[in-house]
């Protein structure tokens, strides 16, 4: 070896002397001891830019508002219709027995309800399962179509009024299906001109004011059967009406919607004619459709077709407050008298 290669090698280092060990021991203390890296985290500032602000917020809560305020009146109109054409499909089907009944009853159309004789026993007649007191028009109807108005039918004079229409649901309008007794009543019969068995003089002897009425002389086309009715409190403005007596009680204060509704009332009438609540002939207590399907009636016609007419189409007057006029010569029965002119109805003292 020479010398200058020894001067050049490297010394060994005995790792088991005291320095040696004493610089494992640092060594591995400083590999302990050392911090961990940490994961740098999202600044505060970063979160709050995604978040939402107040302004935000209230931005949102307006446009979910103005949806709500756009789609409810829809989703009502919606709900409004389904329940008129419901109404219609019912009403045409009572519209049919209205035929079968003349079918089966020598051509003679169904009074608005039979007039009350002295005999009691005259009074009841019967229904499709059982008898009643003085039936009105539907009643009699059902009974000859096969859909009865009453579950069970009652003969006592009691019960002439109150009797619940619990039958068949083709009785009823969707509507107001709570105007379900048999005076205060959501559908109206054209009785002045298709059939009021009531007394002239309102008495027995005097005969009837217009009955019987034969169903084939009838211009069936353009003649009402029946339609929507308000009652006598058509006669009352607007804000003048209170709630359905759906008990049938009779409204001592003549305001109630759909007081005596099961008959309505033409358009014209005279200081002589009967009226729908026999006990108060007069023109505030007139009784009239009802505008109730989006501004109009359901109104079937003789023939059993079914058309939504406002008061107006109807031959109506109606005042500003809503009232619908009794004696205003602007008014026409040409819908009503079952031939198409402007005719007055019969007479009620003779």
């Amino acid at each position: 070896m020479y010398a200058h290669q020894w001067y050049y090698r490297q010394p060994k280092i005995n790792q088991f002397s005291p320095k040696s060990i004493f610089m494992q021991r640092r060594h591995a203390i400083e590999r302990i001891t050392r911090p961990m890296p940490t994961i740098p985290r999202k600044s505060t500032h970063s979160r709050a830019q995604r978040a939402f602000t107040l302004i935000e917020l209230l931005v949102v809560i307006a446009i979910i508002s103005i949806l709500i305020g756009i789609l409810l009146p829809a989703l009502s109109h919606a709900k409004q219709s389904a329940q008129s054409i419901l109404c219609g499909s019912r009403m045409r089907q009572v519209a049919t027995g209205w035929q079968i009944y003349a079918d089966i009853n020598k051509d003679i159309s169904v009074p608005a309800q039979p007039g009350r004789y002295d005999d009691e026993e005259r009074n009841i007649y019967p229904l499709g399962n059982g008898y009643q007191y003085r039936p009105r028009w539907f009643a009699l109807i059902g009974a000859a179509a096969g859909f009865d108005a009453f579950h069970n039918p009652s003969i006592e004079r009691d019960n002439e009024h109150t009797r619940i229409v619990d039958g068949s649901d083709v009785f009823l309008c969707p509507t107001v299906s709570e105007w379900n007794n048999t005076r205060n009543y959501a559908f109206g019969y054209n009785h002045q001109f298709l059939g009021n068995a009531r007394f002239v003089n309102d008495q027995e002897s005097g005969g009837f004011i217009n009955f019987p009425v034969r169903a084939p002389s009838i211009q069936s086309s353009s003649t009402v059967m029946f339609a929507d009715s308000l009652g006598t409190a058509a006669g009352k403005p607007t804000n003048e009406r209170t709630q359905n007596q759906n008990d049938g009680s009779r409204d001592l204060a003549l305001t109630a919607e759909g007081g005596h509704g099961y008959a309505i009332d033409p358009p014209l009438l005279t200081d002589n004619t009967d009226y729908a609540d026999r006990r108060n002939r007069a023109p505030e207590h007139r009784s009239a459709p009802h505008d109730r399907h989006l501004g109009k009636a359901n109104t079937v016609f003789c023939d059993g077709h079914l058309e939504l007419l406002s008061l107006e189409d109807l031959g109506y007057t109606v005042q500003s407050n809503g009232a619908v006029d009794a004696l205003n010569p602007q008014a026409s029965n040409a819908l009503f008298s079952g031939n198409r002119t402007n005719k007055k109805p019969p007479k009620l003292f003779r």
